[in-house]
């Protein structure tokens, strides 16, 4: 490390602590030349990650404008700002540990829908017509329809690799849940 004062290269350690929340090291050191003494931070570099969006442009990745399309999609639907935060901050590390230092919209898409699949139906649903460009209602029933046939198929997944008491439990509260939504519409 150079000295600032004489710029001789060599220092020593006198002191090492972590700050900024653990993610830097701080670190007095003392020039072995004119023993001036001196502050330095070591960060974490992040290599910056390039969104390639679907006209072809590029641009940094920025988690802002992620989780600000999350809060929208999930306005009214009890999930938390914090678990959205923490959804973007999961994603962004992902993408950090990737090889590739590109990734497309399409990508980023689909592994918002895969959490927002677990969180909630609505903002899942609503994510998708937005980042899916839906069109019209033929683009929300096929995704609804898509939904229910995954919805269904591991409720049946579990049911078959469930015990026998939690069979019938579980079979009878898919059958009053799927009856209760179909009465509700007809």
């Amino acid at each position: 490390m150079q000295c600032p004062y004489c710029q001789h290269t060599n220092s020593r350690v006198l002191e090492s602590r972590s700050s900024e929340g653990g993610q830097s090291t701080r670190r007095r050191r003392e020039c072995l030349n004119c023993k001036h003494r001196f502050t330095t931070y070591e960060r974490i570099e992040f290599v910056p990650i390039t969104v390639i969006k679907h006209d072809g442009k590029k641009e940094s990745f920025d988690a802002s404008k992620l989780l600000r399309g999350m809060v929208r999609a999930c306005e009214k639907t009890g999930i938390t700002h914090q678990r959205l935060e923490n959804i973007v901050d999961d994603i962004e590390s992902y993408l950090q540990q990737r090889p590739q230092r590109q990734v497309t919209t399409h990508e980023i898409g689909q592994l918002v829908l895969q959490y927002l699949r677990k969180e909630n139906e609505v903002a899942y649903i609503r994510f998708a017509s937005v980042y899916g460009r839906f069109k019209g209602i033929k683009d929300f029933v096929e995704t609804l329809d898509q939904l229910q046939q995954e919805t269904v198929s591991a409720s049946v997944s579990q049911w078959s690799n469930g015990s026998t008491k939690n069979r019938g439990e579980s079979a009878n509260s898919q059958f009053l849940s799927l009856s209760h939504n179909n009465s509700d519409h007809v």
